[in-house]
């Protein structure tokens, strides 16, 4: 048995493989790109393909076998930020058609199980706090819409005898990913004034890529449930109590501003319709909400609990952002 994983150079990717060499399994990486300083590739367990999960010739490429694991973590991220009108395609291709090519594929090859992982931007606007995984689905754009058609499709595919194990994580968070965060914390750098979109009062919850990766070997030690599972942290703190540890951690003279979250969003999305966008919609339409994922399905079904704390993957992701600018 190996372990092929599509998209596997990016951040999740990477770490599980970590963790599954770790253990002596052999893992082979299918994607576009190669981090060639990545420990990992230094393993004899570990091979790497170049291939592209839109591009249906590439999986000519793939050697699969039934008993093989197959994971699917290709995909295109809400960072860099798009034109508003190059976001439905450019989400599209890689997540609907990319995910399509990737159960096709498997399905002719009579390996009917999988790992996926989706994102609990499905869920949009909170309805109910906290967050089960049976929340109403209803996406504020088009990555969210993406993601969601894609579980539709792992639930057609359920019905013709496949295992697919969904996950669907809060914001992944740690060290060597910033993404957002890089703005962050360049305003507590330079002790500047941060921010919060509406009071700050509401509670945020991060997902660590370790405890992510946790996550997926429970799920495959146990069978690769027929589920749906929400990963986030435990006990996770408002955005004031999280930024003001960060801030005291860097030793920063940065205060919090809290701001009027109608009045922001209205001029964020202003700047997003003029084709100057600062963040995605489907973040900051959410920013001034308690998005709190209810993650208690996974440990009485996997066994599965969250180790690391918001606080700490905060840090965690400013220490690497410090150690990359000392680098330069």
């Amino acid at each position: 048995m190996k372990h092929l994983i599509f998209g596997g150079d990016g951040f999740l990717g990477k770490e599980l493989t970590k963790k599954l060499i770790s253990k002596g399994e052999k893992v082979v990486i299918f994607d576009l790109k190669k981090t060639e300083e990545a420990a990992i590739y230094k393993s004899d367990l570990v091979t790497h393909i170049e291939m592209d999960v839109t591009k249906t010739e590439d999986f000519a490429l793939v050697d699969i076998q039934p008993d093989d694991v197959p994971y699917h973590f290709a995909a295109r991220l809400l960072v860099p930020i798009l034109p508003r009108g190059e976001r439905k395609e450019y989400f599209w291709t890689a997540l609907y058609e990319g995910t399509k090519n990737v159960l096709s594929f498997l399905e002719r090859n009579n390996c009917k199980r999988m790992i996926y992982y989706t994102t609990d931007m499905v869920y949009g606007h909170t309805v109910h706090h906290p967050r089960f995984e049976d929340h109403p689905r209803a996406p504020l754009g088009p990555y969210g819409d993406a993601k969601l058609e894609t579980e539709y499709l792992c639930e057609e595919y359920r019905k013709k005898g496949f295992n697919i194990t969904i996950f669907r994580p809060r914001l992944i968070i740690g060290p060597g990913r910033l993404g957002i965060l890089e703005k962050l914390f360049k305003l507590v750098d330079a002790n500047l004034p941060v921010p919060t979109i509406g009071s700050g009062k509401n509670y945020y919850q991060f997902i660590s890529v370790s405890d992510c990766a946790n996550a997926v070997i429970c799920a495959v030690e146990n069978g690769i449930p027929n589920e749906a599972y929400n990963l986030g942290s435990l006990n996770p703190p408002t955005v004031n109590e999280l930024l003001k540890k960060l801030i005291n951690h860097a030793n920063s003279k940065s205060f919090l501003i809290p701001t009027p979250a109608g009045l922001v969003k209205f001029t964020l999305d202003l700047f997003d319709r003029v084709g100057k966008p600062i963040m995605d919609p489907e973040q900051y339409l959410i920013a001034d909400e308690t998005c709190v994922l209810d993650v208690s399905k996974g440990e009485r079904d996997l066994g599965w609990i969250p180790q690391d704390t918001d606080e700490d993957m905060l840090i965690a992701a400013y220490k690497t952002y410090r150690e990359g600018l000392e680098q330069k």
